[in-house]
């Protein structure tokens, strides 16, 4: 069981002072198994810590590193909290903020304490229960629910006045939104590609212009229309080939970086990465097509006049 009993709290220990920003939570000595949270140093709650409502707390790590900036043990030390005292028993270890989150920056404190020191009006408190394995999570849900209508006296017919939420809601509220970020990312990369074809469409048409003269005497020695043709487009696939190219060793070479900074998987997309280069060709044909054209259509006597 829990309750947030507040998410500016100031936490003081000697001359070191938090912003207030710290979130405070009232836990029972099962919190820290259902949260999924692991102790660094220290020990969780004791039962007789919840019920006789002690001056304890345990420190999120975000908050240890703020106010024992030397790293110094955090066990026994007193801090301060508003007016009131708690000895430090224990140091979360390190887990990251998620979504909405305050992450680490967090103190716990026994709940029967902060019933007493941080009482509201109609306080809303937060049950968490963990299945023994993902395989019992509807059974689990099932069965809260059964003991929560019960609790609350609800007839057959009446809807539950509660809510019950699992640990995967997260994960597929982003799954159901994947799609429209996908659909974002696919207009950004269209309006990108499009650019980068205009781009070298002028590319090609100034070098058209800049070889005019060369064009000029192929053609009077002999060069037909399709060599012409031909050599600016392969000269503009090429271009785009080589962009694609690099591209790729640039994304791998950034991707194995980041994977030995964070100290994780690297998994290089072979698919995605033949996409891309096929993809890459298409738009220097694409792009190269006009000019090309323009290129084989030139008048020799005209090209070789040009200055």
């Amino acid at each position: 069981m829990s309750y947030h009993a507040s998410g500016g709290a100031t936490v003081k220990y000697g001359s070191e002072k938090t912003n207030p920003n710290v979130s405070v939570y009232g836990v029972d000595e099962n919190f820290i198994l259902t949260a999924g949270h692991q102790l660094q140093t220290g020990r969780d709650f004791l039962e007789s810590d919840v019920q006789e409502g002690r001056h304890v707390a345990i420190l999120g790590a975000a908050l240890y590193k703020k106010i024992f900036p030397a790293k110094q043990s955090a066990i026994n030390q007193v801090i301060s909290l508003a007016s009131g005292k708690y000895k430090v028993i224990g140091v979360l270890e390190e887990k990251g903020a998620g979504f909405g989150g305050q992450g680490d920056n967090i103190l716990l404190l026994p709940v029967s304490n902060v019933r007493q020191y941080f009482s509201v009006p109609k306080m809303s408190y937060k049950i968490e229960v963990k299945a023994n394995s993902t395989t019992q999570m509807d059974a689990a849900v099932s069965e809260a629910t059964g003991t929560f209508r019960l609790v609350r006296r609800l007839k057959t017919n009446d809807e539950n006045n509660f809510n019950i939420v699992k640990s995967d809601n997260l994960s597929r509220m982003l799954i159901d939104n994947l799609s429209s970020v996908t659909l974002i990312a696919n207009v950004i990369g269209f309006i990108t590609l499009f650019g980068a074809a205009i781009g070298l469409m002028n590319i090609m048409l100034v070098a058209v212009a800049e070889r005019t003269r060369e064009i000029g005497i192929r053609k009077a020695i002999g060069a037909t229309r399709r060599a012409i043709r031909d050599q600016f487009l392969l000269e503009s696939v090429m271009i785009g080939v080589i962009g694609g190219v690099c591209g790729v060793v640039l994304g791998i070479g950034v991707g194995n970086i980041l994977s030995v900074i964070f100290d994780s998987g690297f998994v290089i997309p072979w698919e995605w990465i033949i996409i891309s280069i096929v993809l890459c060709l298409g738009v220097g044909l694409l792009s190269g097509l006009m000019p090309a054209i323009k290129a084989s259509k030139l008048d020799p006597i005209e090209a070789l006049r040009y200055e």
